[in-house]
């Protein structure tokens, strides 16, 4: 496996932590949200503070999306001792829209960095794991064939 296809995924996994960190730590209104009731706080659109409580809520949601991308690609990673193009243009396509939308202040530019390293990752020969003959050999009895 080599390094970009090792760091990919905790650059991923990293992003998804400082979303759940800056869901908590930017002005938020979980105490809101708690009291009046999720549905509720998220169709009033006319509430003096809804915008404040979609924040809150895409920047927990988006740590949510980044942290399984994250840790299902490095399960990929060590199973294979390769990482899946799909983990770099799904950066990508999460990037792109939100770096045009909200241009040039927008916290989407590392997602476009790291789509283009899954991608340079993903074209890299990788030598495989040391998990990937035991991958191979659970997949053979799974599948009734072994290779003795």
């Amino acid at each position: 496996m080599n390094g970009l296809t090792r760091w990919v995924p905790r650059l991923i996994i990293a992003t998804a932590l400082l979303h759940f960190v800056w869901a908590f730590a930017q002005p938020n209104s979980w105490a809101v949200i708690a009291r009046e009731g999720f549905f509720r706080t998220n169709v009033d659109t006319e509430a003096p503070d809804y915008f404040v409580h979609e924040a809150t809520i895409w920047f927990m949601a988006s740590g949510v999306a980044l942290l399984a991308i994250g840790t299902l690609a490095q399960h990929v990673a060590r199973t294979t001792g390769r990482l899946p193009a799909q983990v770099g243009w799904y950066m990508l396509i999460i990037g792109v829209p939100l770096s045009v939308i909200y241009f040039p202040v927008t916290g989407s530019w590392p997602l476009l960095v790291i789509g283009a390293l899954g991608l340079v990752a993903a074209r890299r020969p990788g030598a495989p794991s040391r998990s990937a003959p035991r991958a191979a050999r659970i997949a053979d009895t799974r599948a009734g064939t072994t290779s003795d």
